[in-house]
């Protein structure tokens, strides 16, 4: 397919100097987005992250010039109505401002007032907030402060431009990508990693060629959201290849997914050339993770980090904004999982047996009242077999990802079965 122009590489670099290498948008104010002490999206798991992430050092008050690494924490605004309105529509936006003081309300119309996204007090501020954070993020990335930032309290991926829906009020990920197209970015890839399908953000970009959305999750046949997620959605009329979606078979694990990633997402993203790259690391792939069916380690996650972050230098100079998503095991996963993500984006990743500071561990066994875990790894090695390894037609997971590489790779020039 014919790409938008590509600016030369020269020309960005003409009116964009990096100054910083990596940058985290966080306050706890973040934490308000809040669906209840039952809800599994616990913002715990947010805080618990970022007080790992500072233990360890990766994340610090400010980051100097001369620093080798390590990730400067900074404020996150909250989005106006006019950011939040370029993804969603008004009348939803109003619905969910009458939500927010009126939390016994219920809106099926627009996915309120349920048990996936029940209404909570403050709620659009609390949504508009999150928003903010990666729309922060993506600035500091185009305008050239940093070359990676991040938002680990973003990734919701599920919301629709009417409606809330798997946990997601405002889909900040597509806010984001939006204002990058509007800023003038030419093309943006969109990577999501979550174990569920990034309905939300390919809803909202099916049809727009200057955004690649590329998911890899486990397949809708047995999970949420049911409906999409096959590798036959490949992208409306106008954009036609743009969407790709790897649809994983129940119990996958750090191989398989591995193998899939390496399968499908370079080649796209090297032919594609995308002058940003947004991901999102939803973590509840792990095999703890209590709503789903993949079986993928911290290892295996901390795997895809260093692949996502590699890739962003091979294909856009660098430029990489990533959030977090989703991910239920609150203590277990998530923390280590994040700060995994955290540290490679300053340039300083952690190897696998790093031990976690006493001091953590107490807190979250006084807060959590749980036990935590006492280093940064399962234990696991994280190897896979490349595809030029060979198809194997018996294996559901080769089915898998020969599917989605004869679903989109010929609409990119790319030979699917090599």
């Amino acid at each position: 397919m014919a790409y938008p122009l590509r600016p030369k590489s020269r020309d960005f670099h003409a009116t964009h100097m990096v100054t910083g290498l990596a940058r985290l948008v966080y306050d706890e104010g973040l934490t308000a987005y809040n669906f209840g002490p039952s809800h599994p999206l616990a913002p715990i798991r947010v805080k618990l992250t970022v007080a790992l992430a500072m233990e360890f050092g990766i994340v610090r008050p400010t980051v100097g010039p001369n620093d080798l690494g390590g990730v400067e924490l900074v404020a996150a605004p909250s989005a106006p109505d006019d950011l939040v309105t370029r993804v969603h529509d008004q009348a939803y936006v109003d619905a969910v401002k009458r939500a927010s003081v009126n939390p016994d309300l219920t809106d099926l119309e627009h996915g309120l007032g349920t048990p996936d996204n029940p209404t909570f007090a403050g709620m659009h501020d609390a949504s508009a907030h999150v928003v903010g954070a990666s729309v922060e993020a993506a600035r500091s990335v185009w305008e050239g402060e940093v070359l990676h930032a991040v938002n680990v309290a973003g990734g919701l991926h599920h919301a629709m431009p009417a409606s809330a829906s798997g946990f997601c009020v405002y889909n900040d990920p597509a806010v984001a990508i939006r204002w990058l197209l509007d800023a003038g970015c030419p093309r943006v890839a969109y990577l999501d990693l979550d174990v569920h399908h990034g309905d939300g953000v390919q809803e909202i970009f099916y049809d727009e060629p200057r955004v690649l959305t590329i998911s890899l999750h486990e397949s809708p046949r047995t999970l949420f959201p049911w409906v999409s997620g096959f590798p036959t959605e490949t992208g409306g009329p106008h954009a036609d290849g743009c969407a790709v979606n790897v649809a994983l078979p129940m119990g996958t694990g750090d191989g398989g997914w591995l193998r899939a990633f390496h399968a499908v997402v370079p080649p796209l993203l090297r032919e594609f050339q995308p002058t940003v790259l947004v991901s999102q690391h939803g973590c509840d792939s792990h095999r703890v993770d209590p709503l789903a069916h993949l079986t993928l380690s911290v290892d295996g996650q901390r795997a895809a980090a260093l692949a996502v972050h590699d890739l962003a230098h091979q294909v856009c100079e660098g430029r990489w904004v990533a959030t977090g998503g989703g991910g239920y095991a609150l203590v277990e996963v998530v923390p280590r999982t994040w700060s995994h993500l955290l540290a490679v984006a300053g340039g300083q990743p952690l190897a696998p047996e790093t031990p976690i500071p006493l001091s953590w561990q107490q807190a979250v066994e006084t807060d959590c009242r749980r036990p935590a875990p006492r280093t940064m790894t399962d234990g696991e090695p994280a190897d896979y077999l490349d595809w030029s390894s060979g198809y194997d037609p018996a294996d559901p997971l080769d089915r898998a990802i020969r599917a989605t590489r004869f679903a989109s790779f010929p609409s990119h020039g790319l030979d699917p079965g090599l």
